[in-house]
């Protein structure tokens, strides 16, 4: 993970004795302490001016501009330390650690860390560990940090599952930390144990420990016993600390909502709007309607007016700020807002009067967007779909108890949008989702691939078009947008993708030259193939992650020049700035964006793109931990499955039957002296000849599941080739694998 700062573009200052202000921004732009000698050198200060120059800065110390940073060297009081100690807040999706410092008293949020990561060796920093990091300004309040020292070996709390002592133990029992780095248990001391029982699921704290042996640690809270449908999901909301319990007051906010008015709202009752969702949703936020225009199409997406319910400075308004999104588990939903809300007032159901932000959009028959409308309206839910029901329906020449020719329009509307969508070149990944079925006692039932309909792509065009005109709209006001931005995928990245393909015969351009159509490109060689798992993930791994902020710097993956999410504000703050930005830009009423939160824009998007993450991060334990579950009654059966990692240690596969990703180590290999080429990414049997290569075929039995960690171990039962075997057999490069850079282009799943 490296990330370049940028230059200040206003280059070096003015020469001669400078103002506050211009000494303040120059000191700033720096990034770093300052000596006086420098800003005097910066400025041609003569010697007469030095007096003047000393106290200046003693004014702005004063005034708590500056502060002393060592010797001679004064810093921003905003800007954090070369070294500082920071504490570890959670990780992003790349599990790298983010952090905060440690004691921050200034106004505003505290900056983002991205730490690197740790030697090898060296344990992955947990949340709630601190350190002594050295710290490299990015930009903003942006920072890279690196490890200086641990401060403390021990992590703040510890969340694992309890089992009591036996009759020949002398403590009171033992903690199995749900952390799968975490290599040994925490012993818990007689009295200490807090009435737990064996399988509970607890958080608990580390006890002063003292010599060696197990280290001791004190049960605190109870969360849930292992196996009940809970437990899975609230491990991680305890690990990563996600809030769930609203305050009172916001709470009450939420109770004392009521039906909105028309009063000057656009009266959209008489539009048949529908909302298509997933079968089991239960906060609808967009409906969606469309009709032939000339040759082209008119489009009217309809979203939850939150913003008419959740105003600036409100406790509501603190929690959603404070969660930045809600969190989705397959047995249960941490909500941004209370339920009165996100399944009450500001869920459009059907025959039920809503308020509602709508965008009015006419496309051409190639599905390019020629105008926008923006509008505060009163709607009606015609009906409630799901995707799958509008398919079938569809599929059949259905109406679906839908006024006529509603579908018929939806669907030729997003054929045209699609067209457009190729003709612009996106990133159109494969990456089929897991959809885990639980039985009504919280056992998963089933693990069966996510279905992509027509009907999902559908929704998700009309909710990118509209989100796209938002971020235009906004521009054209001049109003403070949140975008979202997608940079293209950094040289180091570009680089390891580059290395996989190469064992593929695929060759990749130089990443000053790539665009999102040359790795749609590749992903189309490689369809239908052996490869076609492994290199779709390793490229959404070569990708940057998109975020939150407040400068546009466009979307790589959509191939958009703007774009702010707009249509999601029920789940996503982000959303609900974007809707209060239009409501100011457009005066649609006295609750739209305040100054003082345009000021805290930065802020906010560092914010939010934490929780987004964490919240990411939490699905994908949830996912790994329900897998393990689902497989810990199968212990001892066969399974096909491929190799998706290759290391010194062993190997990473993925199971072709539920996508559970799993370790063979070296033991559980057959018997040989193995070697591992990590240009190749091959490991090499000396006596065997035998060579394994990522996206080999291979058989594999499950040795170990553990739904506390997620973690599972396999033995190689079969797979692997000789390189004559493999010469032999060799296939040509998928579809002529030729240098990528074509014309065609897939779809690609809304971001």
């Amino acid at each position: 993970m490296t990330r370049k700062s940028k230059k200040p573009a206003s280059g070096m200052p003015a020469p001669g004795m400078p103002s506050e202000a211009a000494l303040r921004a120059f000191i700033d732009a720096a990034g770093t302490r300052l000596g006086k000698g420098d800003i005097a050198r910066a400025f041609a200060i003569t010697p007469e001016q030095k007096p003047a120059l000393r106290a200046l800065l003693r004014d702005l110390e004063r005034s708590g501009a500056l502060v002393r940073a060592g010797g001679k060297h004064v810093r921003d009081a905003t800007i954090l330390p070369e070294r500082c100690v920071v504490e570890i807040t959670g990780t992003d999706r790349d599990g790298d650690p983010l952090a905060r410092p440690v004691g921050w008293d200034q106004p505003g949020r505290p900056p983002i860390i991205f730490m690197q990561p740790e030697q090898r060796g060296q344990p992955a920093l947990a949340p709630g560990a601190r350190v002594l990091a050295r710290l490299r300004r990015i930009e903003g309040d942006r920072y890279e940090g690196r490890t200086l020292k641990r401060l403390d070996d021990e992590p703040a709390s510890i969340i694992g599952v309890f089992r009591a002592a036996t009759s020949g133990e002398t403590a009171g029992g033992w903690i199995e930390p749900v952390d799968r780095k975490s290599r040994s248990e925490w012993q818990v001391p007689a009295g200490e144990t807090n009435g737990a029982a064996t399988g509970d699921v607890v958080r608990a704290t580390p006890l002063p420990a003292f010599g060696h042996g197990a280290k001791p640690a004190r049960i605190v809270e109870h969360l849930g016993q292992m196996g009940d449908a809970s437990s899975i999901s609230l491990i991680a909301i305890a690990t990563l600390g996600i809030p769930v319990d609203f305050s009172q007051a916001a709470l009450d906010e939420a109770e004392a909502a009521k039906a909105t008015r028309l009063g000057k709202r656009t009266d959209l009752r008489h539009l048949p709007l529908i909302t298509i969702d997933g079968a089991d949703a239960r906060d609808f936020d967009d409906a969606v309607f469309a009709e032939p225009l000339g040759s082209g199409f008119r489009i009217v997406v309809a979203i939850a007016d939150v913003a008419h319910y959740v105003r600036p400075g409100t406790a509501l308004d603190r929690e959603a700020a404070h969660r930045g999104n809600s969190v989705y588990f397959p047995d249960r939903v941490v909500p941004m807002l209370p339920e009165a809300l996100s399944n009450g007032w500001c869920s459009l159901r059907p025959d039920e009067d809503r308020g509602c932000l709508f965008v009015e959009m006419t496309i051409d028959s190639e599905g390019r967007k020629q105008s926008h409308r923006f509008g505060r309206g009163l709607m009606r839910s015609f009906a409630r779909m799901t995707y799958e029901a509008v398919q079938a329906a569809h599929d059949a020449g259905a109406t679906a108890d839908l006024p006529p020719s509603t579908l018929d329009n939806l669907y030729a509307a997003y054929r045209a949008l699609i067209a457009a969508r190729q003709a612009r070149g996106t990133l159109d990944l494969d990456l089929p989702e897991r959809q885990i079925t639980l039985t009504d006692q919280g056992k998963v039932a089933s693990i069966t691939p996510r279905a992509r309909l027509d009907s999902h792509r559908l929704i998700e065009e009309f909710m990118i078009l509209a989100n796209v005109a938002a971020a235009e709209e906004l521009e054209r006001l001049r109003q403070a947008c949140m975008y979202r931005i997608h940079a293209p995928p950094s040289p180091e990245k570009l680089d390891a993708l580059r290395s996989l393909l190469a064992t593929f015969d695929i060759a990749l351009k130089q990443s000053d030259q790539l665009v999102p159509r040359d790795l749609d490109h590749i992903l189309k060689l490689v369809a239908g193939t052996d490869a076609a798992p492994l290199i779709n993930e390793t490229v959404l791994r070569s990708q940057s992650q998109a975020e939150y902020a407040p400068e546009n710097i466009g979307h790589f993956g959509l191939a958009l020049k703007s774009y702010a999410h707009f249509t999601s504000p029920i789940r996503r703050y982000a959303d609900l700035l974007v809707h209060r930005a239009l409501i100011t830009g457009l005066k649609l009423g006295p609750d739209g964006l305040g100054a003082e939160a345009r000021t805290d824009f930065p802020a906010i998007a560092q914010a939010i793109t934490i929780t987004e993450r964490r919240a990411t991060d939490a699905e994908r334990q949830s996912t790994d931990r329900y897998l393990a579950a689902y497989l810990s009654d199968r212990i001892g059966e066969d399974f096909a499955a491929r190799i998706a990692g290759v290391t010194r240690f062993g190997l990473f596969v993925t199971l072709t039957e539920t996508g559970a990703s799993g370790f063979i180590p070296m033991a559980l290999l057959p018997d040989d002296f193995w070697h591992h080429d990590e240009a190749t990414s091959t490991l090499s049997g000396t006596r065997s000849r035998v060579v394994f290569h990522l996206a080999d075929p291979v058989t594999v039995r499950l040795r170990e599941a553990k739904p506390v960690t997620g973690g599972l171990l396999f033995a190689l039962l079969d797979g692997g080739k000789t390189r004559s075997e493999r010469t032999e057999t060799h296939a040509p490069r998928p579809k002529g694998g030729k240098q990528p850079g074509g014309t065609k282009s897939g779809k690609r799943k809304h971001r």
